[in-house]
């Protein structure tokens, strides 16, 4: 049985957004030159706090089943 590329972008795009649901808030590290003096360079490691609403997760996974669902009815559709 060939799958077709809807069912497989649909899949990830589900698992995206269940990712999104389960997990909304992430943090990112990053050095940030806070001074330089000759050959003296001063580096201050700072978090960011990033947060994904869950609408957009809620979407992601509704978009996913939807291209699921067009993904397995154009498999099943004979062609004429």
């Amino acid at each position: 049985m060939r799958r077709n590329g809807l069912v497989i972008i649909g899949v990830i795009v589900a698992l995206l957004g269940a990712l999104v649901l389960a997990i909304p808030v992430f943090t990112t590290k990053h050095d940030k030159d806070v001074a330089k003096v000759g050959d003296l360079k001063l580096t201050a490691k700072e978090e960011d706090t990033h947060f994904i609403p869950p609408a957009v997760g809620d979407a992601a996974l509704v978009i996913g089943v939807v291209l699921i669902g067009a993904g397995v009815v154009r498999t099943r559709r004979p062609t004429a």
